[in-house]
């Protein structure tokens, strides 16, 4: 049975009342079977496809100490060296996973520790793939001190399609790896920045699953 994720529950209900409405309004123009028939099958499969892209997928969380798990689904698109300036103002490497409409669109912490910075950004709502839309597009920043006093920061982008960014961490509050961080609706990106003390165990073009995939895990001394 495939379930919904709770951010997909207004969606749904409005697709929903928006089908009916729909097709009740076709009906009482038409009593044309040819026109009716393929009205309610779109319909359906249409409410089929926006409750696909809310679903939850039944997986067993990969736990790893000094790992970082893939933070969604998607394509490694971005694995580089960038300055980050909002929290960090130091040199890290960037990972970025792009996320297409039929991912997965729930975001997990790629790694335990506590919440020292979360926060949400206004901004556009072009291509996510693009440079620019990780300080220009909506975007939320989390960063996360481990254990072992290391900061890794991920930030939920919204693409062109996406018109909301969910992040449920909280300052200060306790993220356990691969908990929910939160959910982008309709087309996104996630980016990491990691410490140098990280050994990345991925590749550019790579799929990835969220809860699933190492991203990078710590360096042997």
């Amino acid at each position: 049975r495939m379930r919904a994720h709770k951010e997909g529950q207004v969606t749904l209900w409005i697709v929903v009342a928006l089908i009916l409405i729909v097709n009740y309004a076709i009906i009482k123009l038409t009593h044309n079977l040819y026109i009716i028939y393929p009205s309610l099958a779109v319909s359906f499969f249409f409410y089929l496809f926006i409750r696909y892209f809310f679903r939850i997928p039944n997986r067993i969380a990969i736990s790893d100490e000094i790992a970082v798990i893939a933070p969604c689904d998607g394509k490694v698109v971005v694995i580089e060296n960038r300055f980050e300036d909002e929290f960090l103002n130091a040199e890290r490497k960037q990972i970025s996973i792009f996320m297409s409409p039929l991912d997965v669109h729930i975001n997990w912490f790629p790694v335990s520790g506590k919440v020292i910075y979360s926060t949400h950004h206004k901004g556009s709502h072009g291509v996510a793939w693009a440079p620019k839309s990780s300080t220009e597009n909506e975007h939320s920043t989390v960063v996360i001190e481990t254990e072992n006093k290391l900061q890794v920061l991920v930030r939920q982008i919204a693409g062109a399609m996406a018109r909301r960014v969910v992040c449920y961490a909280k300052d200060g509050e306790y993220a356990s790896q691969n908990d929910h961080l939160g959910f982008i609706k309709f087309g996104s990106r996630v980016d990491l920045f990691l410490p140098e003390e990280y050994e990345i165990k991925v590749d550019l073009n790579q799929k990835v699953i969220g809860s699933q995939t190492v991203i990078a895990r710590l360096k042997k001394k």
